[in-house]
């Protein structure tokens, strides 16, 4: 059965085909003075969101929008940066041998077997050496067909890292058929993706639409609306920043936050 954006169920021809599609870019920001230092800011965040930490944060996000987990496959890079990709399902898959990195409790599947949903994540910590300001960007691709919905589990996405800017990608491509061949384009109401996102989260963000209604396409863009200046500054040289000092260091991380909401170089 499919539930229409009206409210009315319809019984479908077959499987539902809609694929619901959701992608995140998620930035934080950081000013580290000394080249020491900004090395240890991208060890550090290197080290917070590992392969094992991204791991969790799928694993979640599959709880959380009642899928089925197929295979889930994790790396770590030289020198940083991590990616996780998972393939899941809306119902569990029987009899099928083990998969590389799930245990014997978990729903498995056979090398090649291709699903139509899936979860990925990449991440790409970069600094700028002359400036000081750091950059710590992921990236969370999340693809679903049938019933389940990728945005159950924006609020969970947006508080796993520490957002300062968040772009995000919504599409609802093909269509289903119903049992009399007639075809549904979407199977829910939505008009933006912030309705989606709960109102303590959006409180915190400037946050703005693109959307293509017409054609089942949404794009929002959020950024902090305050700048705590001690939650953007890393290593023990920048402690006792002070004066013109602070107020110019203030006025790169506006810059670098802006750049990246408007994704053009000011």
């Amino acid at each position: 059965m499919l539930r229409t954006v009206k409210g009315k169920k319809i019984k479908l021809e077959g499987f539902n085909n809609l694929t619901k599609s959701l992608s995140f870019n998620i930035y934080d920001i950081c000013y580290a003075r000394s080249k020491e230092s900004q090395i240890d800011y991208l060890e550090y965040v290197d080290e917070e969101y590992n392969a094992d930490k991204l791991n969790k944060i799928i694993r979640d996000v599959i709880t959380i929008i009642d899928a089925q987990l197929l295979h889930i496959s994790t790396q770590d890079y030289q020198p940083r940066g991590a990616s996780v990709t998972a393939l899941i399902s809306e119902g569990p898959v029987e009899d099928a041998p083990p998969s590389a990195g799930t245990s014997s409790s978990e729903p498995q599947t056979i090398v090649g077997h291709l699903d139509k949903s899936h979860i990925t994540a990449h991440t790409y910590p970069e600094f700028d050496t002359e400036t000081g300001i750091a950059t710590f960007r992921v990236d969370i691709d999340v693809s679903t067909c049938g019933m389940i919905s990728p945005l159950r589990a924006l609020h969970h996405l947006i508080a796993s890292f520490d957002s300062d800017v968040v772009l995000l990608d919504y599409r609802v491509r093909g269509f289903t058929r119903d049992s009399r061949g007639r075809k549904h384009f979407m199977d829910h109401d939505i008009s933006s993706i912030q309705d989606y996102i709960a109102d303590d989260v959006l409180d915190q963000y400037l946050a703005y639409d693109i959307n293509i209604i017409s054609d089942n396409i949404f794009h929002t863009k959020m950024r902090k609306k305050r700048l705590d200046m001690d939650q953007y500054l890393f290593g023990p040289e920048t402690e006792k920043l002070q004066g013109r000092d602070r107020t110019r260091v203030r006025a790169m991380l506006q810059q670098e936050i802006t750049e990246i909401f408007e994704c053009h170089n000011l």
